[in-house]
């Protein structure tokens, strides 16, 4: 996808998710679009209607920073949302690397090894899990290197059950991969996870469609394990040197049952 037209799709996008209440517009009975008009957004942002459609139509190359500014205010984008508007309006660069295979340092294997009862694992740019600790595998066979985080959370059925919060992990999966991403979901590997999980997945393809930016590297996560039971866990995402590299770990909260059963499920005599 060109950047021009991934920073069109994302203005209308956002465009027909504010209601014209929500910017002292009334909402009328002739209204053809569920949000605001394209002349409204233009209103709103202090530049001409005509010119707003080019940038929707991607046929505006370089809109100025201000520009930009002013249509995240007009669409009432926070400030991830805002930083990722900017990001698709960047010029795209000219001609792409050869892709080299992904590599994790031998330090951060060492590190995460050392771990006997913190599960660790660190995934790439497409979710592809590229190191993980005994601890990763034992919560889950899809945190095993090889698996890819991503295809396992919205296709694979027993992801359901072992998430017993799915439904509100999956929608902060998306925008979380939104923010990552940026501008940069023409890249042939991500761009074919994401038409393949489109065609799988309705789930996906829903939030995948709003256009949602959350940049969200810390939180809680509600689990069920077949051979331990149900595990309340902490999570963190955290960048590593290497080009879009993350180390995720989950953790439980001191004393409690959680940590009990991670214990036991680090044991060797875990039932």
């Amino acid at each position: 996808m060109a950047v021009t037209s991934a920073l069109g799709e994302y203005l209308r996008t956002r465009r027909e998710l504010v209601r014209p209440v929500e910017v002292g517009l009334p909402e009328g009975e002739r209204r053809r679009v569920p949000g605001l008009r394209r002349e409204e957004v233009a209103l709103l942002a202090g530049i001409s209607t005509e010119y707003y459609l080019r940038l929707e139509q991607g046929r505006d190359h370089h809109p100025s920073g201000q520009i930009l500014d002013c249509l995240a205010k007009a669409l009432r984008l926070d400030t991830e949302a805002s930083a990722y508007l900017h990001d698709l309006a960047r010029p795209a660069p000219r001609g792409r690397r050869p892709e080299r295979p992904e590599q994790v340092a031998d330090g951060v294997r060492n590190l995460i090894a050392n771990w006997t009862t913190t599960p660790a694992f660190v995934h790439g740019r497409t979710g592809d899990v590229l190191a993980a600790n005994p601890m990763a595998v034992a919560l889950s066979p899809h945190f095993a290197p090889g698996s890819n985080t991503l295809r396992a959370a919205f296709l694979e059925p027993e992801m359901r059950v072992f998430f017993r919060d799915w439904d509100e992990m999956t929608a902060k999966v998306v925008p979380y991969l939104r923010s990552v991403i940026g501008a940069h979901a023409d890249d042939p590997r991500l761009a074919g996870l994401i038409e393949e999980l489109s065609l799988g997945s309705e789930r996906f393809r829903t939030l995948w469609a709003r256009h949602d930016v959350r940049h969200k590297t810390s939180g809680l996560t509600w689990v069920l394990h077949p051979r331990v039971g149900p595990l309340d866990l902490r999570y963190e995402k955290l960048g590593l040197a290497a080009a879009g590299q993350m180390l995720i770990t989950y953790h439980a909260d001191p004393g409690s049952k959680s940590e009990r059963r991670l214990r036991l499920l680090a044991s060797p005599a875990a039932p």
